[in-house]
């Protein structure tokens, strides 16, 4: 079933090139709106996203890269380095979700929707793919990414992370753009 997508996107991007990344995402099984501004994935039980920021986003893409266990990463635009994995199997890793959460990972769930590449975000810039599906060899489960921040949060722990003394990474309202749609 084909969607007309709207063509009220930054000059950047063209009708063609929006209707062609919906076609993608669509064909892939994914559950696709149109916004103002480009294209929402909707999370449901099949595909989520998990979002990580500053140092971490960098720990967890090196972890699951090491251990082959990549999936699609949209990179989100701003100072802060953000960046929102593709997941599935959030149905049976509610102890996964919850160390997640704890850590500062944002989950997107039960319907939220995720800025797919290429919608522009903020004046900052539009959502861009750090590992686009066609790289990714699958959709990682949640537990994987779950692994990942623990890793990372064990080697902190441990004064192994090689971040300078005294460095935090905080997270404030004025400084992080929604990425919601």
């Amino acid at each position: 079933m084909e969607k007309t997508v709207r063509t009220t996107f930054p000059t950047s991007v063209s009708a063609a090139e929006m209707t062609a990344a919906a076609q993608d995402y669509t064909q892939r099984g994914w559950t696709v709106a149109e916004t103002a501004n480009g294209i929402c994935l909707i999370t449901d039980e099949d595909v989520s996203g998990i979002e990580v920021s500053g140092e971490l986003a960098g720990d967890v893409r090196r972890y699951l890269r090491a251990n082959n266990l990549s999936g699609p990463v949209i990179e989100i635009p701003g100072t802060e380095r953000r960046e929102i994995h593709l997941v599935t199997g959030l149905r049976k890793a509610a102890m996964a979700i919850e160390g997640l959460r704890e850590a500062g990972a944002t989950v997107y769930t039960d319907g939220a929707g995720i800025a797919l590449p290429p919608t522009q975000i903020s004046a900052a810039g539009t959502a861009q793919w750090r590992v686009a599906p066609h790289e990714a060899r699958w959709l990682p489960p949640v537990v994987a990414i779950a692994a990942a921040v623990r890793s990372s949060m064990a080697r902190r722990r441990a004064g192994d992370s090689g971040s300078r003394a005294g460095e935090t990474v905080t997270r404030t309202g004025e400084s992080l753009t929604s990425v919601a749609c």
